[in-house]
């Protein structure tokens, strides 16, 4: 059969030589024929909370968060709606946000296009920069007695609007909600401290978990250090375009966008597979190999010990290169020594929480990769370069058997397979 896999902005059809292929893809959704007026029915009807028009004073300093480049929100659509809302606010006294966390930040010609022109020239839109002292401010003390920073501009603003868009998260249980404040806006410091080994490595900071998620617990915590007076939270289909809108108290907005989350996008399967084929969900999601983890984490979930992912992943931005990501897969000869790095007492390393993922899922797994990285630094990383998906299949078949069943997930992520019978540990 043939499965068309998203790959940067197109599809990759790949002919998967076999009778026996499970396709794991989200339920198949209509956008909302009118997502204006579905925007405007949101946001002046919200969950638990006041019309939007009603937050924000027209004297108000006002701060706007968005997600940063490596996330579809259609940010284009959604803030001329959410402007036109506040029409009685004057741009002067609005910013934007981009909430880049612990990513690269975005270059003006990436944030023109990622708000659009008019947007972009007539509001101030600025990076998040976690490393940069000079552009935060004391947000509060966490309940461990840590101090956490976030951006100036937001810490500042006299009102804070979060827009997100929500899928599982393959650490948070789903993104969305807080995770646009925490750790979108927060200083290096405490986005190290929050992605901590013990925390990535328990088994409740994983895809469609919320309570008792370490990982969210500590957004929750750390991103209601100051008030967010609305949440604009969206759900999406194949195509970008909007299935619901989830707007107005964080956690109550959350948690409806969560659960049509999971029906439309978390599938279960009765059995693991010794061969799964995966992406990263094309672009903007899989311009380097840092994100593309997510993708090997979603088809990690149903691969037998042993057994062969195959992912997908464009990654036109390499590894990329900032941070520690690309130097610890170079550094450490397995990802048994990853992990016995990462678990030892006292170290502490900028990005070791992707390592970490990515070398739990080595030890399951072998992974390989398509991509535009050169075969020999895939290779040098401990993966495996894949040129023609469709012979690596058909070798590997020819190793365990043809008769071996394979699992596709054509968009990478936007489809977390679980075991149905496997109950997550607490």
């Amino acid at each position: 059969m043939e499965a068309q896999l998203q790959y940067g902005t197109g599809d990759l059809n790949v002919e998967i030589p076999s009778s026996d292929v499970t396709v794991l893809a989200p339920k198949t959704e209509e956008g909302l024929p009118d997502e204006a007026a579905s925007f405007r029915e949101a946001v002046r009807r919200p969950i638990n909370s006041a019309p939007l028009a009603e937050i924000v004073g027209p004297s108000e300093k006002l701060a706007v968060v968005m997600p940063d480049i490596t996330r579809a929100l259609p940010r284009d659509r959604l803030l001329p709606w959410l402007f036109e809302e506040l029409s009685h606010v004057p741009p002067e006294n609005v910013t934007i946000i981009n909430g880049t966390g612990s990513h690269r930040t975005n270059s003006k010609e990436e944030l023109a296009a990622m708000v659009g022109r008019e947007v972009y020239e007539r509001y101030r839109v600025v990076n998040h920069d976690a490393h940069d002292p000079e552009t935060l401010a004391f947000a509060g003390r966490s309940s461990e007695g840590r101090d956490v920073y976030m951006n100036r501009e937001y810490v500042e603003a006299d009102r804070r609007i979060v827009l997100g868009f929500v899928e599982p998260h393959f650490m948070a249980g789903f993104s969305g909600g807080y995770k646009g404040i925490f750790p979108a806006v927060a200083n290096v410091a405490s986005i190290m401290h929050y992605h901590r080994a013990a925390v990535i490595g328990h088994a409740r900071s994983t895809w469609g978990v919320l309570e008792d998620n370490p990982t969210q617990d500590q957004i929750r915590e750390n991103g209601s250090l100051l008030p967010v007076d609305f949440c604009i939270n969206v759900t999406l289909n194949r195509e970008r375009g909007i299935t619901g809108f989830y707007c107005g108290d964080v956690l109550a907005a959350h948690a409806a966008g969560c659960e049509a989350s999971k029906v439309a996008a978390m599938v279960a399967c009765e059995r693991e597979y010794p061969i799964v084929v995966t992406t990263n969900g094309g672009y903007p999601l899989d311009q380097n190999l840092y994100q593309a983890v997510k993708g090997m984490s979603a088809a990690y979930q149903i691969v037998a010990e042993g057994g062969l992912i195959i992912c997908a992943s464009r990654c036109n931005d390499g590894f990329p290169e900032h941070g520690n990501f690309r130097k610890m897969l170079l550094e450490y000869p397995t990802p048994e020594a990853m992990l016995e790095a990462i678990n030892s007492p006292g170290f502490s390393l900028y990005d070791q929480w992707q390592v970490q993922l990515f070398a739990q899922i080595l030890q399951r797994a072998r992974v390989a990769l398509h991509s535009e990285i050169d075969h020999e630094a895939v290779r040098r990383v401990h993966l495996e370069p894949v040129a023609d998906i469709t012979a690596r299949i058909s070798e590997e078949l020819e190793s365990i058997g043809e008769d071996a069943p394979i699992a596709v997930l054509p968009e990478g992520p936007m489809t977390v397979p679980y075991l149905e019978n496997a109950p997550v540990e607490a």
